[in-house]
């Protein structure tokens, strides 16, 4: 299949795009006056209910794009739509879920998955209960009482999606979640992640440098080549079938292909950001 034939089935299929971006470019202004071009003109579409993942080395942007599309910042370029209508200020739809922990210390875990519908004005006694429904739907249900530092880093990442979940986003972002995990408990929250993303197909985009999480997890991989400048090189389609375990779609031969196949694409360009950072 040619890179972008399914993509366009895709959104078909699935109807209107959650996320557009429209020739959307990121230049930061330095210190000296000058700037700096992260990302080039770039036109992207993620389909509603659709889970892509955006692969890349380090520096080439990922993060960025996920930034403007959580109205984090605008583009310098371009422009950015969900559902069709302009982006302008916070991305009310979508859920962010970074790398670093952003539960409070001195909450404890069923108060920081209430902490959401707080804010939103939900009575304390309804979000607590809807707290502790989200707890155990991540198998936290006995640990509602417990601090953060009470528990271990999985715990604490499961904590921080049913944080994100309980407010209902229809958009899900993720830059590299599950990143300072080790390999098996990785393994559990992807599983953990595709099980609860199963229920009402929330459009995702998972920002990884982790090519077989990406493929493991995902409808669609996208490339982005190394900075300055970065842009997308490459889109697959993930044809695997669904529903997946993460230990047992990787022992399939077409995972193995499709690695193989995007590997090709990924790996001049990873090189050439760890070139470029020095070999660090």
């Amino acid at each position: 299949m040619a890179q972008g034939e399914g993509m366009t089935k895709g959104r078909t299929r699935m109807g209107a795009a959650a996320i557009t971006f429209s020739n959307a470019s990121i230049a930061f202004r330095l210190a000296d006056g000058g700037s700096y071009p992260a990302v080039d003109p770039t036109s992207l579409s993620i389909a509603d209910g659709e889970f892509v993942a955006v692969v890349g080395p380090t520096g080439c942007g990922k993060s960025t794009l996920l930034n403007i599309a959580a109205g984090l910042f605008p583009p310098s370029s371009g422009a950015v739509s969900i559902y069709e209508t302009p982006l302008a200020g916070l991305n009310r739809l979508a859920g962010y879920l970074f790398q670093a922990e952003a539960l409070f210390p001195w909450k404890t875990a069923l108060e920081n998955v209430a902490i959401g519908l707080d804010v939103m004005g939900v009575p304390q006694a309804q979000a607590h209960d809807r707290a502790q429904a989200w707890l155990t739907r991540v198998g936290l249900g006995a640990f509602g009482g417990r601090y953060p530092h009470m528990l271990s880093g999985g715990q604490r990442k499961r904590i921080g999606l049913a944080q994100v979940l309980i407010r209902d986003p229809k958009i899900l972002l993720m830059d590299e979640p599950f990143g300072p995990l080790d390999a098996q408990t990785r393994q559990i929250m992807g599983n953990l992640l595709l099980d609860l993303w199963s229920t009402d197909r929330k459009a995702v985009m998972f920002v990884t440098h982790d090519l077989e999480e990406a493929i493991a997890l995902s409808d669609r991989v996208v490339i982005m080549s190394a900075g300055p400048s970065a842009r997308i090189i490459g889109d697959w389609r993930v044809g695997l079938a669904r529903p997946r375990d993460i230990s047992e779609v990787k022992l399939d031969p077409a995972f193995h292909a499709l690695h193989r196949e995007i590997w090709q694409t990924l790996k001049t360009e990873v090189l050439k950001g760890y070139e470029q950072s020095g070999g660090g």
